[in-house]
């Protein structure tokens, strides 16, 4: 039994099959909602339900406040259909039609960038192409069936190969199995592109990109696209680390820096006293807040842990931001569940 979801004011319908979460039903029929997490986590799937009936089955309404629950806002990632529904959302804008597609890929290249930071390289089928803005993500379809998320690192000028930047994480069994036993020539099969996070381009404010560990993969991939279109929009990069080997690809900053194409400014919040680290500590987002006492007339993209997106969301917006203009990529680490994650 299959339900019919209307979205407003587009009119646009779909089917979501029963058990189906509204947002896997919206990408199964080629329809692109914003999303983060995928883990009712990070808030990015936030809609309206203006009728019809929908449960939690899996997953708990956690980035949804009691107020907002009270005015009929929902998370479209674990929210199913109880019945017909008609949702206001806003769908993701593009001059393009980008499908989310199913694709085999082969590893083609191995690069350690830092002890638990590995650049993965994937190759699609000759003659293929995967469309996509820069900035959205992949999941990684593993054999038992189980997903996991990564960003995209290359703009999509500079689509030849898929570039993922991937942290080691402890108990993470794709993880593990990337940084010990993963081979050149081995075959994948990823689904994509996905996520709503990728750069305004109508917008004329100034950015200011805050990136958290391997959220800077997102964030290198909207700016290498933001320089092949010639956006003249001011841009500042904001990279946080615990230490300095957590930079892991710092001389390209630097070096988008040295040619003027945006101001740069590392920050470390466990900076080791053997480096002789000189530059500015702390946690990233209040870098940001000490730089921009006004941040009313910026537009701010944020990738990295919950916590840290959380954090810098809360305080930009106590700070003058538009939480309209506020974007973000929130990674939500997976371990031996079905969700997505890193």
């Amino acid at each position: 039994m299959g339900f019919k979801i209307v979205i407003s004011p587009s009119e646009k319908t779909f089917e979501a099959e029963e058990g189906e979460s509204i947002l896997d039903a919206a990408l199964r029929n080629g329809i692109n909602l914003s999303y983060g997490c995928r883990n009712a986590v990070c808030g990015a799937c936030k809609g309206r339900l203006l009728a019809g009936e929908i449960s939690y089955e899996d997953l708990a309404p956690e980035a949804l406040s009691e107020a907002e629950k009270a005015a009929g806002m929902v998370l479209f990632c674990g929210a199913e259909p109880r019945s017909d529904l008609t949702i206001a959302v806003d769908e993701i804008a593009s001059s393009k039609e980008i499908k989310v597609e199913q694709y085999p890929v082969r590893v083609v290249r191995l690069d350690k960038l830092a002890p638990d930071v590995m650049r993965v390289y994937l190759k699609l089928p000759e003659s293929t192409r995967m469309q996509f803005f820069a900035g959205q993500y992949i999941d990684i379809l593993l054999r038992d069936g189980r997903r996991r998320s990564f960003s995209l690192a290359n703009a999509p000028h500079d689509d030849a190969l898929i570039e993922l930047h991937i942290r080691y994480i402890d108990g993470g069994e794709f993880t593990d199995h990337v940084f010990r036993d993963m081979q050149e020539k081995e075959m994948l099969r990823i689904e994509g592109p996905l996520g709503g996070f990728y750069l305004r381009e109508e917008s004329p404010r100034p950015i200011i990109f805050v990136a958290g560990g391997t959220g800077f993969a997102p964030i290198k991939g909207i700016i290498e696209h933001a320089m092949a279109e010639n956006i003249s929009r001011p841009m500042f990069l904001y990279w946080g680390a615990r230490a300095e080997i957590d930079l892991y690809l710092n001389e390209m900053p630097q070096a988008w820096a040295e040619r003027g194409v945006l101001n740069y400014v590392p920050v470390l919040s466990d900076a080791n006293e053997a480096d002789g680290w000189q530059g500015r500590e702390g946690y990233v987002h209040q870098a940001v807040l000490d730089d921009f006492p006004d941040l009313s007339g910026y537009d701010v993209y944020a990738g990295g842990p919950p916590v840290m997106v959380a954090a810098a969301r809360e305080a930009f917006i106590e700070q003058g931001l538009s939480e309209e203009n506020f974007f973000y990529d929130a990674f939500e680490f997976a371990k031996d569940s079905a969700a997505a994650g890193i």
